[in-house]
């Protein structure tokens, strides 16, 4: 809707009787026009499309080449082996992966079903999906806003924002003036979403569905990520690299071939029983289980990994860019603080359970507290127009979150207010309005009549010409008490005042305003959203693990900065940042942008495209971004960044859906334990690698070797495939399911471009491939000088490696511990596998079928032991070099 009509609807509003809404005709029309109130729904992928998309990987891109290359040499049994992991590997990540594309659709559970428009010149409930632009709606205290809308007629109307902007106090609405009508100022606009916690209104419809604030972040929420997995990110490097060695090797092998004038039939077979060894056919599904290990284990930490590969993006996350509200903080107005005029300062808990928690002084008994208090909350919960009841599900409340706090500190001091008025009949309310910016309550007392007034600190100051002191009325001092209010505002609390009085006027009618004089000033609360008490702690375990934490809100800056440094956030002033200084960046360009996020540390007054903006700066500046939030307003950012984390108790539906885990009991806490289950994770995954990339390099090393030295192929292509998908295969997997060391939390995170292969594992990769390549190239070859057959020298060379494998994977446990420290039965599932994996082998030397299938028969107990010493020569040289790492802390790895 134009904002030129709108403005000519309020003048019509103000000139005449008032705008009378739209007919049916027209709102049929317009609902042509402009379609359905409804947010866009994401296209669903089928089950068929998540399943192809599985294969679109450059690991999965070599494996496939593979096969097709078995294939065209008629090598079913490769083929088929390699097929049949692949399939695997695509029906595990099929299974456990979500469509993202449900997170638009969550947003819709935020309109409110039914809306009040008039229509035909009748007030009548519609569908939210009928509302058009230009519909006249009415709004009442608890439902939600249909549209977006601008109003025209405001009775008292505040609007719980805080899912749109993180902001957690409700925002005052007014009518919009006619010199202003179409301008875009928050306080004359109700948007789509926002809650009605008090009062009434009426509005003209400006926007709907798509075009509405919510809309929009829906549209954003809609599109792609932008951000890669880091796993993904680590996972395609290693990928490239390992078809780059294979296509060198390869060109190197035909060179080496030709000169040594090899058979182009014998050549061609060398090389393909090169690229088979070289390529980790069991990686995808070694991976696949760590995660899903992992995943399990965050489970029963109150952790819900929505997408597989975010179990390691989360330790890989070098910065949180945390939301306050929900996140750092309850989502809960609570009073915290209460100042008596004397300077006696008295706090309340703020646990969840309200009957759980007391009124308690610095050096006095919650009892002493509690009586000294007493006169404060009488007047907090007698002018109070809010209710809270305990219900079998708990606390539930209604009204103003300001009353509902005053009401829980008063059942805290063991004063609700069902008691209290038997004592005060009611007689009369003045009811708060922002323009006295007060509420008071008369109510009948003994003989007389007593007067309560809650309100602002400088109205009830003014009101008053005493102050309670130690049970006494003194001459008020003014002055004091302001600054009382100063200095609790300069602490981010949100300040309310409360005084009482008497009167001798005792009918109903000569009660009002006029009495508010004369009374007794009893005293100041300090209200916030408080600190979680997990929050602290945890922030300090992210510290340690040298991630760092950045605060993203809606509130203003003073505030913001007060919280923070109670949650435990370091920061210096000119690193808190306003939406303003991110608008005036954005505008100067990117550079700029990069540089204010280099800067801040907590960003106050963000709107929710700031907060994506914000989330792409950090990335560029090279950190691997974690988001946490619970609104609608962090929806965005969740989706784009590296990792989205979303509290599951209160956070929103959208919220869920757009991240890539849930925090089921809103523990920040539970954060932490994530990134040390997301660190495991990658080293666990590091530990497969490295442990299949070292047997996958001495099999090439074994055949340059041989070709080299004009020695016939060391080991048959299918003789490679069972050693690479059958007995490595399954030691893998029980390599991935090794638990903590313990140490993950002191470890500082990975570099965001930290390559899988850094220079720890190049050098062990190199030691650990000269001993098993060239070990197994000499016993190939004093085998054949010794006069055995091709045959029976494949035979002992097959069962070297399958010995290599099993040591290789023990050395493997730890990249710092020696083996023996983290004991032999830690991990009893390796140990079956690697017993299995051996058994396995053992039976197939049996079996005729496998025997003549792959060339193998049973040895003697001599031979068994020279292979089983040589074998373990690999873990020697893993324990030497893991050795000299501990006793060399300084030396680069």
């Amino acid at each position: 809707m134009s904002d030129t009509m709108i403005c000519s609807l309020a003048r019509h509003n103000e000139d005449d009787s008032g705008y009378a809404g739209l007919t049916s005709e027209e709102a049929r029309i317009r609902l042509a026009e402009t379609g359905s109130n409804a947010l866009p729904e994401p296209r669903a992928g089928s089950v068929a499309s998540t399943f192809i998309r599985q294969f679109r990987s450059p690991l999965i891109y070599i494996l496939l080449a593979a096969v097709l290359v078995s294939f065209l040499l008629g090598d079913v049994r490769d083929a088929s082996f390699i097929g049949i992991v692949l399939v695997a590997n695509a029906a595990v990540g099929t299974i456990q992966e979500h469509s993202a594309g449900q997170a638009a659709l969550a947003l819709r559970k935020l309109e409110q079903p039914k809306a009040s428009v008039v229509r035909d010149g009748h007030l009548v409930e519609l569908d939210t999906r009928l509302v058009v632009p230009g519909d006249l709606v009415a709004l009442e205290s608890g439902g939600r806003v249909p549209a977006d809308m601008q109003l025209i007629e405001v009775d008292g109307l505040f609007c719980d924002e805080s899912l749109l902007t993180g902001e957690s106090s409700p925002v005052r609405k007014s009518p919009t003036p006619v010199s202003t009508t179409g301008k875009k100022q928050r306080s004359f606009v109700a948007y789509a979403g926002a809650l009605v916690t008090r009062g009434r209104a009426r509005g003209i419809v400006s926007a709907t569905g798509k075009n509405s604030e919510i809309g929009k972040i829906a549209s954003d929420i809609a599109k792609a990520p932008l951000a890669k997995s880091p796993l993904l990110i680590r996972l395609e490097g290693f990928s490239k690299l390992i078809a780059l060695v294979v296509a060198i090797v390869v060109v190197l092998l035909i060179f080496v071939g030709i000169a040594r004038e090899m058979a182009p039939s014998d050549l061609f077979m060398m090389a393909v029983g090169l690229a088979v060894s070289a390529i980790p056919e069991g990686l995808p599904i070694a991976i696949s289980v760590a995660l899903a290990i992992s995943m399990r284990r965050m489970a029963r930490k109150h952790v819900i990994v929505r997408r597989m590969p975010a179990v390691e993006a989360l330790g890989s996350c070098t910065i949180i860019a945390t939301d306050k509200t929900g996140t750092l903080t309850l989502n809960e107005l609570t009073v915290t603080d209460i100042r008596l005029p004397d300077g006696t300062d008295l706090y309340c808990d703020t646990h969840a359970d309200i009957e759980a928690c007391q009124i308690r002084g610095k050096d006095t008994s919650p009892d002493q507290a509690r009586i000294r208090a007493m006169a404060l909350l009488r007047a907090a919960s007698l002018p109070n127009e809010g209710s809270l009841a305990r219900s079998e599900d708990g606390w539930t409340s209604v009204g103003d979150t300001v009353d509902v706090a005053l009401l829980a500190a008063a059942h805290k001091a063991g004063l609700p207010r069902e008691t209290i008025e038997d004592d005060y009949p009611l007689i009369a309310r003045i009811p708060y309005e922002p323009e006295i910016k007060y509420a008071a309550s008369f109510h009948r007392h003994r003989d007389g009549v007593r007067i309560f007034v809650k309100g602002a600190a400088e109205t009830l100051i003014a009101m008053s010409d005493r102050m309670e002191m130690e049970g006494h009325a003194v001459r008020i001092d003014r002055d004091r008490l302001l600054r009382q209010k100063e200095e609790m505002a300069a602490r981010g609390l949100r300040v309310l005042a409360f005084a009482e009085g008497e009167t001798a006027v005792e009918d109903d009618g000569g009660l009002g305003r006029h009495l508010l004089v004369d009374l007794v000033f009893l005293g100041l609360v300090g209200m916030q959203d408080p600190i979680r008490p997990e929050v602290p702690a945890a922030i300090r375990d992210c510290h340690g693990a040298g991630v760092q934490v950045v605060m993203l809100t809606g509130d203003d800056p003073r505030t913001a900065a007060a919280i923070a440094a109670d949650a435990g956030l370091t920061f210096a002033i000119d690193q808190v940042v306003t939406g303003q200084e991110v608008s005036l960046a954005e505008e100067r360009g990117q550079a700029s942008l990069d540089a204010l996020a280099r800067r801040g540390r907590i960003y106050a007054r963000i709107a929710p495209s700031q907060k994506l903006a914000i989330v792409h700066a950090l990335s560029r500046n090279g950190h691997f971004v974690a988001v946490t939030g619970d609104g609608v307003n962090d929806a965005p950012a969740l989706k784009h960044a590296h990792i989205g984390v979303a509290m599951g108790r209160k956070g929103t539906d959208v919220a869920k859906e757009s991240a890539d885990i849930i925090i089921t009991d809103d523990n920040f806490a539970s954060i932490v334990s994530a990134i040390k289950e997301g660190r495991v994770a990658y080293a666990n995954i590091r530990k497969v690698i490295f442990m299949l990339a070292s047997t996958g390099a001495a099999e090439l090393v074994l055949f340059l070797l041989a070709a080299a030295f004009a020695l016939p192929m060391p080991l048959l292509p299918v003789q490679l495939l069972w050693l690479n998908l059958v007995t490595n295969g399954i030691q893998d997997v029980a390599l991935a399911s090794e638990g903590p060391e313990g140490d993950e939390l002191s470890r500082a995170p990975r570099r965001p471009n930290e390559p899988i292969f850094d220079r720890m594992m190049i050098r062990r990769l190199c030691q650990t491939t000269l001993v098993m390549g060239g070990g197994g190239f000499a016993m190939f070859y004093f085998a054949l000088q010794q006069g055995s057959s091709e045959s029976d020298a494949r035979n002992l060379l097959l069962l070297l490696f399958v010995l290599f494998e099993n040591f290789q994977t023990f050395a493997s446990r730890s990249e710092r511990k020696s083996v023996l420290s983290l004991g032999m039965f830690a991990n009893p599932l390796l140990l079956w596998c690697i017993s299995v994996a051996l058994g396995i082998h053992i039976i197939a030397m049996h079996v005729p079928l496998l025997s003549n299938t792959l060339q193998v028969s049973p040895i003697g107990p001599v031979e068994w032991g020279v292979l089983l010493l040589a074998a373990l020569s690999v873990l020697l040289v893993m324990e030497l070099d893991k050795w000299r790492g501990r006793n060399r802390p300084t030396a680069s790895s």
